[in-house]
């Protein structure tokens, strides 16, 4: 009798481990806050909606964003630099409120519902953007000859509500949507864990897709009319919306487990609180978890080893003697766990390493900034066709496009004949060539820019023809393609499982830094040039400036950058986890 119930009660057993094998194991759950089906929830079955979101979120940014210069100088009458100016500081603060969303999502709301929450707020901006060139009342008036009258308070205070609503909006948006994708994959499953590497490729795709797509709107913008040219996008992030909730059945969700903020100032108060301890030499000593209640996979993702660097803050995980005999359960400002400690070393190894972005995103702003003022001084017709100059960033696009698809087919085996590497380059080695490939963009926009002058110069009636910008856009598509999905994939290898959509916000925050990073310089460089009563290096009229010299300053700085770089990724130590 007793081997048959020892028989039975194995085969319940093997029974129960067969239902587990059917729901994901990651601790996420289904629309209904039950352990998710994996054959009914998440997958590929749930990304399709997640990707046609973001293609068509991204459509209707860039269907502001590329050409905003160009409305800024002729329907609202800025000058260059306080156009580029304005469109930088805006680019800036669409990657700066990021974390805003990625605390929210992370502590509070959970990336679904801060998802849903901006996009509907991301819809109400670009509303008020399409009125503020469509209604009368809200219209900027056209110049008449010479005279360009300036917009009304009403007309400014609409436009720029609309215009800083969208980047209140993508900050809810930007951090979640990647990493709520990544969601729809089990760690704990091998097979889903690979499909997870291949959604990060074609989400990249997607933006990009919706980048190029914008492309199209910039025709509609300068030959059409403004209205129509931000009415279409609306429409577009309206179907974003749509197309998102549309998936909320299969989508699997991850709950908030608490602000990272709250998780770092934590380690930093008890640490100063315990600065008279002594860390002791054997750090299995130091408080961390108890494990043996967790799950392996939980284990492996979630407690971090312990290094030695940055000993400091190892005080805040020191169990001291008072804490030893409590039997309270004890504060985390008081007492912190290894992994709690190791989190905010990485958020410190990980500094110079996103400081390298800030420059880069520097060079990437002139794209939709001082490349289509140097596209505007040049001859934008071919035959009896004009570009927009501001097309012409449709370069970048179908580099990535190409690049992309065929990275992993042709650069990867290549690559692997020379660095033995299984991936051809680490991820650090792809952000490095990617800043160097970015020097000879901007070089190659000096050296046009230089030679297009000479031709003002001679007095030539036929300008130069804006296609010589293509390569120098064309070049820095490819740097794009090894440093920003370089990037994406180091924060979130390198990044704490607690901390992706924290870091995922940092990684766009460099963009902010960059677009800032690139007013500042605008601003800096016109004041000095302009001491001596000169028209300086950057004029209305760029035929009388010198805007190659502002190029190579920016070449200049950028091969500083890389080599301060190079030093960072040399001496980086990688995560380590149990």
């Amino acid at each position: 009798m007793g081997s048959v119930a020892e028989e039975q009660s194995l085969i319940e057993q093997v029974l129960i481990q067969e239902e587990l094998k059917l729901y994901a194991e990651d601790g996420s759950v289904d629309i209904k806050g039950n352990p998710p089906l994996k054959d009914r929830t998440g997958n590929w079955k749930a990304c399709p909606f997640i990707l046609g979101n973001e293609c068509c979120e991204r459509l209707a940014y860039y269907g502001i964003a590329i050409n905003l210069i160009t409305y800024l100088t002729t329907k609202l009458h800025q000058g260059n630099v306080s156009a580029a100016r304005n469109v930088t500081t805006w680019q800036g603060t669409c990657y700066i409120t990021p974390l805003i969303g990625a605390v929210l999502a992370d502590a509070y709301l959970g990336r679904y519902w801060t998802i849903a929450c901006f996009s509907s707020i991301y819809f109400l901006g670009m509303s008020a953007l399409t009125l503020s060139a469509t209604v009368p009342y809200l219209k900027p008036a056209d110049c008449v000859g010479d005279s360009c009258p300036s917009p009304t308070t009403a007309q400014n205070i609409t436009f720029f509500l609309g215009l800083y609503l969208i980047a209140l909006a993508t900050g809810g948006i930007k951090p979640c949507v990647a990493t709520f994708g990544a969601d729809q994959f089990d760690d704990s499953d091998s097979s889903e864990r690979v499909r997870k590497s291949s959604f990060f490729n074609w989400f990249y795709f997607c933006i990009n897709i919706g980048s190029f797509g914008s492309s199209g709107l910039v025709l509609v913008q300068e030959n059409i009319g403004w209205g129509l040219g931000f009415g279409i996008p609306t429409i577009f992030m309206g179907l974003a919306i749509i197309c998102f909730f549309f998936g909320t059945p299969l989508y699997r969700f991850q709950k908030p487990r608490g602000s990272p903020i709250t998780r770092i100032c934590q380690v930093l108060v008890a640490s100063f609180r315990k600065i008279y301890l002594e860390v002791p030499e054997d750090t299995t000593l130091l408080y961390e978890t108890e494990t043996q209640n967790l799950s392996y996979a939980v284990v492996q993702s979630r407690i971090l080893e312990h290094t030695d660097d940055y000993k400091y803050l190892d005080k805040a995980a020191v169990i001291s003697a008072q804490e030893a005999n409590s039997g309270d359960i004890l504060s985390p400002w008081s007492l912190c766990t290894v992994t709690q400690v190791e989190e905010l070393k990485i958020l410190i190894r990980m500094f110079p390493i996103w400081a390298s972005g800030i420059l880069f995103s520097s060079l990437h702003a002139q794209v939709s900034t001082m490349f289509v003022q140097q596209g505007r001084a040049m001859n934008c017709n071919i035959g009896s066709f004009k570009i927009p100059p501001a097309t012409l960033g449709v370069f970048d696009c179908i580099t990535v496009l190409v690049w992309v698809p065929l990275y992993n087919r042709f650069n990867v085996p290549l690559a692997k004949l020379i660095t033995r590497n299984d991936n051809g380059f680490t991820v650090l080695q792809r952000i490095g060539i990617g800043l160097v490939i970015s020097v000879f963009s901007i070089v190659s926009a000096a050296i046009v820019e230089k030679v297009r002058l000479g031709v003002v110069e001679t007095g030539t009636a036929v300008s130069l023809t804006v296609l010589w910008q293509v390569p120098q856009i064309f070049i820095l598509g490819a740097a794009e393609v090894f440093y920003c999905i370089g990037q994406l994939e180091f924060f979130y290898g390198q990044s704490p499982e607690s901390m992706r959509s924290l870091c995922c916000a940092l990684g766009l925050l460099t963009y902010a830094f960059g677009s800032y990073l690139s007013s500042l310089l605008l601003t800096v460089v016109t004041y000095l040039t302009t001491l001596d009563g000169g028209d300086g290096w950057i004029t209305d009229d760029l035929n009388e400036g010198h805007l190659d010299y502002f190029f190579w300053l920016l070449a200049g700085l950028s091969i500083l950058n890389a080599v301060v770089y190079v030093f960072s990724a040399v001496n980086y130590k990688q995560k380590k986890t149990l």
